[in-house]
């Protein structure tokens, strides 16, 4: 396996700025480099600017923030700055946006979805009821419905990921999922802390993962239904 970028995103011109990748090789140097480059972008210059429309009342904006062109907005959502939103987006009512987050051209949150320091490349869609967090979505990827993207280890170390046999430390105590481009979190899917899906992969409903998952494959738990006999009751109102 490999936490090189150019394995799970092949697709840098679906990012705004062509200069971030310039000193950035590994997955997990891109979370720590948006940081800086957020602060740098849009707090030391003092940036406050909506180019996008509202759709009905006005979002709770805070900090420092950029948003693009064409991008909607909708009733109740709240974005705590240093964040950047790019063109042509749309942020479903109840959307949470929370600092160090960069969001590209072409990239939908859904309706009551918390986004906490992740990127998403152009393309990319989290759906509704969502907490994404330290986490990186590649050109198109997707986050299904109710997905949690654990982001945190039960004993608050940081992150690990076994590279050829090799324990690596991913640099911080929150990282989430790295989403390789055009892969997909399916339902109520949880990766654990640290998880690395590959490109064009597909991750089905309800299924837990952990460390590294190739690209071009279909992940999924085998389930077996049992349907039984059942009696009439009568709900009570």
């Amino acid at each position: 396996m490999s936490t090189k970028i150019d394995y799970y995103f092949l697709k840098l011109d679906r990012f705004p700025f062509t200069d971030f990748f310039e000193d950035v090789t590994e997955t997990y140097e891109i979370l720590q480099k948006a940081k800086t480059y957020l602060n740098e972008l849009l707090v030391k210059p003092d940036v406050k600017e909506n180019h996008g429309e509202v759709r009905g009342d006005a979002p709770n904006l805070h900090g420092n923030y950029y948003i693009g062109e064409g991008t909607v907005i909708y009733n109740d959502v709240t974005i705590i700055g240093p964040v950047y939103i790019g063109k042509n987006c749309e942020l479903l009512p109840g959307a949470l946006i929370r600092p160090n987050t960069i969001i590209s051209d072409g990239c939908s949150v859904g309706h009551g979805s918390e986004v906490k320091h992740c990127v998403m490349f152009g393309g990319s869609k989290i759906a509704s009821l969502v907490f994404a967090g330290d986490s990186v979505l590649g050109a198109s990827a997707r986050i299904g419905s109710g997905v949690i993207t654990a982001n945190r280890k039960f004993n608050q170390t940081n992150a690990t990921l076994k590279v050829g046999g090799e324990k690596i430390d991913l640099g911080d105590s929150f990282f989430g999922c790295i989403l390789g481009d055009s892969s997909r979190l399916g339902a109520n899917s949880v990766p654990q802390p640290g998880t690395h899906i590959g490109p064009h992969t597909w991750v089905y409903p309800l299924t837990n993962v952990r460390g590294f998952i190739p690209a071009c494959k279909r992940v999924y738990h085998e389930h077996k239904t049992v349907m039984e006999e059942n009696e009439i009751v009568e709900l009570k109102p």
